[in-house]
């Protein structure tokens, strides 16, 4: 089945669940064949007719503004199935909010599957017949070229994302900077129309990737500066020193494979090989929809736009964005703050929702939350094959200001995200709290799955892109010189988020040091419970299926089920507790810690009745780094080293069922160290563990040790 129609018809599938009825009742109705002329009725025109829908929801929006019957009662637009192309984004603001309790609800037509695409088809092509200077040779016969206007970064057809011509990977050579690449001889050149042609960089540390235009190419130096810094220096990646980190795209010297195109701004001309009989689109828009309120980026006082429900829509074709020089970055720069890249965005709101809507084939995010966002409801919703994240919940920076909380991130299936920005994640939530985010399905993610995130002590002090520009220094008073986190501590929002009942699944295909569920840098009360992360089988070094980072405190991770993950299970530091998790069959090598603690030492940290179960006899049950390996061991009385027996270790088991002596020591170690006095060396008898059923016998040792089944059926995706 062709892949556009199997999007479409399953989308339709999605907008059918909004009203049984054969002709529903609604106040506007928007249809392609419609007029922004006529009335917004349902009915059909024909030669005789002079009055039908609404052709765009921009009209519509305007028509529920005009009637005034928000401030009646509910409102309702239903959207026909068809192609919506925008030209430009549709913002709806304050006077387009639903009046007290009433909602304003633009739905798909029951049954029916409206798709908005900012893609515009790319006409007029004609094959390369003549010699085409630095055409590889695979690709002469094989390439077209249409002549176009402007620039854009990103290229459709029916199949999805088209990919960019790239070339081989390299390591840089030392002396690089942020905004100069050393590089290999040979491997760039100056290219006539050199700022067309972007580095696609690791810069330093395998969690990120930038992608940065080209200024000049010294070919003799071997010098190549960008108009935009990377996150960090364009050196050899720091823990993957043999890892190609570096390519260039959009040259017309890497046009080699089916599918791939370089756009030449100079000469107006794009070059495509194409993969199919398709229509090729180019995005014309990065944010589609954009609701927003009053915002007071200065003051305390926001005024939100309110309650308004978008559900059953599809979403489509939208642009790739950049990084400009006044970006501010989240942590990392894995996205950055206040940035309209997302498909749909939510900027000042209050009690809207994004329900059972479908975002797919777009150059960067689905759904952004942005500043303030108050108790939105994002739900049900499909998210694919997007260059960007898939759902960001991003308050304003550390400060005295927290209006981005209570909000519900609930039954969302996303998947194949980061296809172009290889680090976004599948959900990302930072400086926000009071979130629930529960019942996702994230898979298939070149890195971690689901990030909450807010600012590392340090960063308060610093000023650069990554961090230091979202901080909100006129509101912070005080602040010592060296701020230690309880002086930090009330500026950081992302507190007392529920993270629960997720499943995540082949995250971390790409990039390394990663993670299922990471959180760093946020506040207190996190609770990270009862989801289910499998298959993490990439393999990568240092990286965890759940892991607390440098810093973090007060979070609780409980009742997880890891199987299947290379290299480590959980990560664990300082004070947050490690309760009632089964951690089984870490994949190694690399590594196979069942659990790491790292970072002491584990003041208040709680290691109990947790199942720690192997069927290979390669496993490190708990990981403990020796005095002189670790980054933070230079003190001689061991401050910052971290040790099990530093927690309230006990209650867990220890089985290795390939060698029942390697629990059993790791129980000797642990009770000579004077922890575990109640632990077991035993065989936690699962139903059956070599089919991943991890359900506990009634005879099982670990409901002796007061263990809390983990019922996997309300784990995931809910009907």
């Amino acid at each position: 089945m062709n892949k556009l129609l199997a999007l479409l018809l399953a989308s339709a599938t999605l907008a059918a669940t909004f009203c049984d009825a054969a002709e529903p009742a609604a106040d506007f109705f928007v249809a392609p064949h419609g007029s922004d002329a006529w009335s917004g009725t349902l009915a059909e025109p024909n030669a005789q007719r002079t009055d039908g829908p609404f052709a765009s929801l921009a009209r519509a929006r305007d028509a529920v503004r005009e009637s005034g019957k928000s401030r009646l009662g509910d409102v309702v637009v239903l959207v026909r199935g068809g192609t919506y192309q925008l030209k430009q984004s549709v913002v709806f603001g304050l006077e387009d909010s639903g009046q007290g309790d009433a909602t304003i609800t633009y739905a798909a037509y029951p049954g029916e599957t409206p798709v908005f695409s900012s893609g515009r088809k790319i006409e007029g092509w004609k094959k390369v017949t003549n010699a085409l200077a630095g055409l590889p040779q695979a690709a002469i016969g094989n390439v077209y070229v249409a002549e176009v206007a402007g620039r854009f970064h990103a290229l459709f057809d029916a199949d999805g994302l088209l990919p960019r011509a790239r070339s081989q990977g390299f390591i840089p050579l030392d002396g690089g900077s942020r905004n100069q690449l050393h590089f290999p001889p040979g491997r760039l050149q100056n290219w006539p129309n050199v700022e067309d042609v972007e580095i696609v960089v690791r810069p330093h540390h395998a969690w990120i990737v930038n992608i940065l235009p080209l200024t000049s190419v010294d070919e003799r130096k071997q010098i190549a500066r960008t108009s935009t810094d990377a996150t960090y220096a364009m050196n050899r990646l720091h823990f993957l020193k043999d890892t190609e980190s570096c390519w260039v795209e959009n040259a017309l010297e890497e046009l080699d494979e089916p599918g791939e195109w370089i756009l030449n701004t100079k000469e107006g001309k794009l070059y495509l090989w194409p993969r199919n009989d398709s229509p090729v689109l180019a995005p014309q828009l990065t944010e589609l929809i954009c609701i927003e309120g009053q915002i007071d980026k200065q003051g305390p006082r926001d005024i939100p736009a309110r309650n308004l429900r978008f559900r059953g829509l599809t979403f489509m074709h939208g642009e790739r964005y950049q990084l400009a020089d006044n970006d501010a970055g989240l942590q990392h720069d894995w996205d950055m703050h206040d940035k309209a890249n997302a498909l749909v965005r939510l900027r000042g709101t209050e009690n809207c929702a994004i329900e059972k809507c479908r975002f797919a084939h777009s150059g960067s995010g689905a759904i952004r939350v942005d500043l303030h966002g108050e108790q939105n409801t994002i739900s049900g919703n499909l998210i694919e094959h997007l260059g960007g994240a898939g759902i960001l919940l991003c308050g304003y920076g550390p400060g005295t200001k927290d209006v981005n909380r209570k909000n519900l991130v609930y039954n969302n299936h996303i998947h194949h995200v980061g296809r172009i920005y290889s680090h976004s994640p599948g959900i990302m939530v930072w400086q926000s709290g009071e979130n629930r985010v529960a019942h996702n399905l994230v898979h298939h993610t070149p890195y971690t799955g689901i990030i909450i995130s807010g600012c590392m002590t340090d960063f308060f002090t610093r000023q650069g892109r990554e961090l230091g520009r979202t901080i909100r220094r006129h509101e912070i008073v005080g602040l010592p010189k060296q701020p230690q986190l309880e002086d930090v501590r009330p500026y950081l929002h992302t507190h007392d988020n529920l993270i629960e009942y997720n499943e995540i699944h082949h995250a971390m295909e790409l990039l390394g040091d990663g993670n299922a569920i990471y959180i760093r840098g946020a506040g207190a009360g996190n609770v990270i419970r009862r989801n289910y992360v499998h298959h993490l089988i990439a393999p990568m070094i240092m990286q965890s299926a759940i892991r607390t980072d440098g810093g973090q405190t007060d979070t609780l991770i409980a009742e997880n089920l890891i199987y299947k993950c290379t290299s480590q299970g959980i990560m664990l530091k300082l004070n947050n507790r490690c309760e009632n998790n089964i951690v089984a069959d870490i994949i190694a090598p690399p590594r196979g810690y069942y659990l790491a603690v790292r970072e002491g030492p584990l003041t208040d940290a709680t290691i109990k009745r947790n199942i720690f179960y192997s069927s290979s006899d390669i496993c490190t049950f708990i990981d403990e780094l020796a005095p002189g390996n670790g980054r933070a061991t230079e003190d001689r009385r061991g401050r910052g080293l971290a040790a099990s027996k530093q927690a309230d270790t006990d209650y867990n088991i220890y089985f290795c069922a390939a060698d029942p002596q390697l629990g059993k020591q790791m129980l000797e170690k642990q009770q000579r160290d004077g922890v575990d006095a109640h632990s077991l060396a035993v065989d936690p008898r699962f139903v059956d563990s070599a089919h991943g059923d991890f359900r506990l016998k009634p005879d099982s040792p670990a409901l002796k040790l007061g263990f809390v089944p983990i019922d996997l059926s309300k784990v995931g995706l809910v009907d």
